[in-house]
């Protein structure tokens, strides 16, 4: 089975901020990483002192999906931050972007679970 080649980090990005500025939200790049293969956090900040961090991931079937790095639940933004300098320091590589919106949308494209 032939996969399919990976998006380059830094499109991926680009496609995700023009996604969100479509639907009216904001997103910005927070931390630069590796252009070609850096991994992307995904920080949806509601504008109520409260944020999701997500993290992708590979299914059973080696499919992308994101899970909620720092639970079902939005948690407090500091917690968020948290979550994503303790990945930063694992890998100094990352990409995040930020997405405000009130309504808590990642549009994100893949499964999130």
């Amino acid at each position: 089975m032939e996969k399919a080649p990976r998006l380059k980090a830094e499109i991926w990005v680009k496609a995700l901020i023009r996604r969100c500025e479509v639907a009216g939200a904001q997103a910005m790049v927070v931390r630069r990483g590796d252009a070609s293969a850096g991994v992307v956090l995904v920080k949806v900040n509601r504008l109520d002192r409260t944020a999701s961090v997500y993290s992708p991931a590979r299914a059973g079937d080696g499919s992308l999906i994101w899970v909620a790095g720092t639970g079902p639940a939005p948690v407090p933004e500091p917690d968020a931050d948290a979550y994503i300098e303790r990945q930063r320091k694992f890998d100094p590589d990352i990409w995040v972007v930020e997405i405000e919106d009130r309504q808590g949308r990642h549009f994100l494209q893949e499964p999130v679970g």
